[in-house]
């Protein structure tokens, strides 16, 4: 037997022995591509019949197809003709434009070109001439402030949700299909993610009581409390959209879908630093940052405050509330009274406070100071009143 008859039958006994594969449309496998020609791609399915994806698919430029043989590519099953089996990345990208509707009923991905923007929505070129239209609110899982110029002109995928009238009305989202991404990068996170872990992310959002950040497929919360060691009003005076921040996990929810982070954790704590630069008794120059019914809180440096209770303000006047003597802003200067290195608090006092006790005793030293005074005024009196009675006596 010649080795040209020895290598057909090799290749037909292997051909026999693969076994018949069922593929549902829609269905989605890996394939490995086994042939290129100008118009298909040849997949080998893992079964007899043999797999053959439109080349255009391939193409994203004037520079020829992206692919070569022995590449793995994830395919989805259109359906079976003239014994091959008809395969697509994703529906919209080649000329499977016919296809739609076996698309929409299997939730195989489409791709199409954002093409304008219309009431409510936009309008989306699928394949070469298919319109469709996505409403604002699935174009992304985010809303953004200028929908057209993030949008427009760009090519995407998309999940069909309607296809009515043999394809005159079809209704696509990008969002649901962006949603069944998350969740499987979700679940990975699941495998790996723990309490007390640092981990890149970006920011997503700003809100009043905290930042919104992307941690891989998932948005944890850092709220307003965790973005740094000073008292923070604005998040967006430090930070911005888009922006990377590297935080840790502090709590874990996934029943309920809450990720709790915190920023502040992975910055130096400046509490130590500046305890271990202040004494008992040192004075300092502060900045009211925030005022209760009980004191006011002054920042003596960068996420240090101290409390200056309401106790002592008022120079002896007895006040309702530390509005009345301060206003937030206002520079003060203080004395520091005690540091709680355990609980991490510092009390305050005016520089000029006086205590009670301290007043009482200032009073007394008066009092004292005042009697001493008039002894000694009367007794210069009488050594006078003798000295003019000795004169007159002389004269006499």
């Amino acid at each position: 037997m010649s080795d040209d008859s020895a290598s057909f039958a090799e290749l037909f006994q292997e051909s026999e022995s693969k076994p018949v594969r069922r593929l549902k449309p829609g269905q989605k496998i890996t394939a490995t591509i086994v042939g290129i020609s100008a118009e298909s791609i040849f997949l080998d399915t893992g079964g007899k019949s043999e797999g053959i994806l439109d080349a255009a698919e391939l193409v994203t430029d004037d520079q020829g197809e992206q692919a070569a043989l022995g590449d793995k590519l994830e395919v989805y099953f259109l359906k079976a003709k003239g014994g091959a089996q008809l395969f697509t990345i994703s529906i919209g990208s080649g000329k499977n434009t016919e296809h739609l509707e076996e698309a929409c009923r299997s939730g195989i991905p489409v791709e199409g070109l954002v093409k304008e923007e219309i009431k409510g929505g936009f309008e989306i070129t699928l394949g070469s001439s298919i319109r469709a239209f996505c409403p604002y609110s699935q174009m992304g899982l985010r809303r953004v402030e200028d929908a057209a110029a993030e949008y427009l002109e760009k090519r995407m995928n998309f999940l069909i949700t309607r296809f009515e009238e043999n394809g005159k009305n079809i209704v696509v989202s990008a969002r649901e299909l962006l949603e069944l991404e998350r969740e499987k990068l979700r679940d990975a996170l699941k495998e790996t993610l723990v309490e007390g872990q640092t981990i890149e992310g970006v920011i997503t959002s700003i809100r009043d009581f905290g930042a919104f950040v992307d941690i891989g497929g998932v948005d944890g919360l850092v709220p307003i409390s965790e973005i740094g060691w000073s008292r923070v009003e604005n998040i967006n005076d430090y930070y911005t959209v888009d922006q990377k921040v590297t935080v840790i996990v502090k709590k874990l929810d996934w029943d309920n879908n809450r990720i709790s982070l915190s920023i502040k954790e992975t910055l130096e704590d400046p509490w130590e630093q500046t305890a271990a630069k202040l004494s008992i008794g040192s004075i300092i120059t502060g900045k009211v940052v925030r005022l209760a019914q009980f004191g006011a809180f002054i920042n003596l440096e960068a996420g240090v405050d101290g409390l200056l209770h309401i106790s002592k303000l008022g120079k002896g006047r007895r006040i309702n509330h530390p509005r009345e003597v301060l206003e937030e802003g206002q520079e003060i200067e203080v004395q520091v009274e005690n540091i709680d290195t355990v609980e991490k608090r510092i009390s305050l006092a005016p520089s000029d406070y006086v205590s009670p006790d301290d007043d009482q005793k200032s009073e007394d030293l008066l009092v004292k100071d005042f009697q001493k005074s008039n002894k000694k005024e009367s007794s210069t009196l009488g050594t006078f009143g003798d000295l003019l009675q000795a004169k007159l006596a002389e004269k006499s």
